[in-house]
């Protein structure tokens, strides 16, 4: 068992793990091109941590002190790799530009903008860019990435590492592209940064300490981009998407622990200042050209939120934002949503025959929320039976014992219907 000095040791090494990763891999890597082996300098300097910092104790400057070290171990990669010659230009300029880096000031620039723009290159496989920016500058493993894209892991992993060659060969730049170049590049980082927030927020109750900071990275990552670029709509409409959602974090457990959907959440509960902000944001984008995924589905949230002034949902309004949106995107999850906002105004039989249209959709095979508003439109249109086998279905699906419950008494609820 570990003494408390490698508790502590170990503690404060995955702290700024956890809070410096991105930033660190992104300063070493802006200046030898090589993302792989700023990555493995890291490790190897984190690795090191967990040796010298019980003994020695904690550097006041956990950071610096990292830092430091991965520098030493990128210098001696690059002269295993090397010859003499090519060794010592390379060498000599990881040295001196992070030794004067660190010396000046003791802070360290954050190139995590630039790292997540050379990560969103065309010269990278459109399928790679937003695993890549996931991994590099927020640390994620292949296999969790794997997992949120449907791949294996040693896919996922292959794939990574020809991004990452990419990167070195092709001699990819470090820098936030100018205005003619955003274009795709700009909707691969956004689409990283939302994969970002949606994996914390996928823990409702706020238990899982990763996944919280998760989604606090994810909004601090799009109030970066929105600061670089004021003026890209939809930049402004994911930011705007997310303080929506954060917002309602507060409601979304009851004081038991149960899940507490949407439609009935204590909108006394939601952070009023952050819902503040995501209209201010929206306000912005929307007079700005173009509407694109984002911003329809913050107006989405902005419609719900609409109830903390004591309004209901605007439901046909939020009927034909989807509409735009199953357009833009031909999403089988915006197509579920679409058809929740159908049945409040045209009712759960218009409901279930748009849910029928993507019935053949080989991904909703394993996708609990299909069958959860499929039962709760049957449950609805009378059709209790299939109803039943529908929750069933859900509850076999869902992996949170709280959504569980909440489906397995929906369903226990059918029998008075009866």
């Amino acid at each position: 068992m570990p003494d408390g000095r490698n508790a502590l040791a170990l503690s404060a090494a995955a702290d700024v793990a956890r809070r410096s990763y991105g930033k660190l891999v992104a300063h070493l890597a802006a200046r030898t091109r090589d993302v792989a082996g700023a990555e493995d300098a890291l490790a190897d300097a984190l690795a090191t941590a967990l040796t010298h910092w019980p003994r020695h104790g904690i550097p006041d400057n956990p950071e610096a002190w990292l830092l430091a070290v991965a520098r030493r171990k990128a210098i001696d990669q690059s002269r295993r790799r090397r010859t003499a010659a090519e060794a010592a230009g390379h060498v000599r300029l990881i040295a001196e530009e992070l030794m004067a880096t660190a010396e000046a000031s003791g802070l360290i620039p954050d190139d995590r903008p630039a790292l997540m723009f050379a990560c969103g290159h065309p010269a990278i496989d459109a399928n790679t860019r937003a695993p890549l920016i996931l991994q590099t500058v927020l640390g994620f493993d292949a296999t969790t990435i794997a997992a949120a894209f449907l791949l294996s892991p040693a896919a996922m992993g292959q794939r990574l590492a020809r991004a990452k060659t990419k990167i070195r060969q092709a001699g990819i730049p470090f820098r936030v592209p100018e205005e003619y170049e955003l274009g795709e590049r700009l909707e691969t980082v956004l689409e990283a940064i939302y994969a970002t927030f949606a994996e914390g927020w996928s823990d409702p109750a706020g238990t899982d300490t990763r996944r919280r900071e998760l989604s606090a990275e994810g909004i601090w990552l799009g109030r970066l981009v929105v600061s670089l670029l004021p003026n890209e709509a939809e930049a402004l409409g994911l930011l705007a998407l997310m303080l929506y959602a954060e917002a309602r974090r507060p409601a979304r457990r009851s004081a038991a622990g149960d899940y507490v959907p949407l439609s009935e959440q204590d909108t006394k509960l939601w952070d009023g200042a952050l819902i503040a902000e995501a209209e201010a944001l929206l306000r912005r984008a929307s007079a700005l050209s173009g509407a694109g995924r984002y911003q329809l589905e913050a107006a989405v949230q902005s419609a719900h939120a609409l109830r903390r002034v004591g309004s209901g949902p605007d439901w046909a309004a939020i009927a034909t934002l989807y509409d735009a949106l199953l357009g833009l995107t031909q999403s089988p999850v915006v197509a579920i949503n679409r058809a929740v906002a159908i049945a409040e105004v045209d009712g759960a039989m218009a409901a279930l025959a748009a849910l029928d249209e993507i019935a053949d959709d080989g991904r909703l095979t394993d996708y609990q929320p299909y069958f959860a508003a499929r039962a709760d439109l049957l449950a609805r249109s009378g059709d209790t039976a299939a109803a039943a086998d529908a929750y069933t279905r859900a509850m076999a699906l869902e992996i949170d014992p709280a959504v569980r419950r909440f489906l397995g008494a929906r369903r226990a609820a059918l029998s008075t219907r009866q």
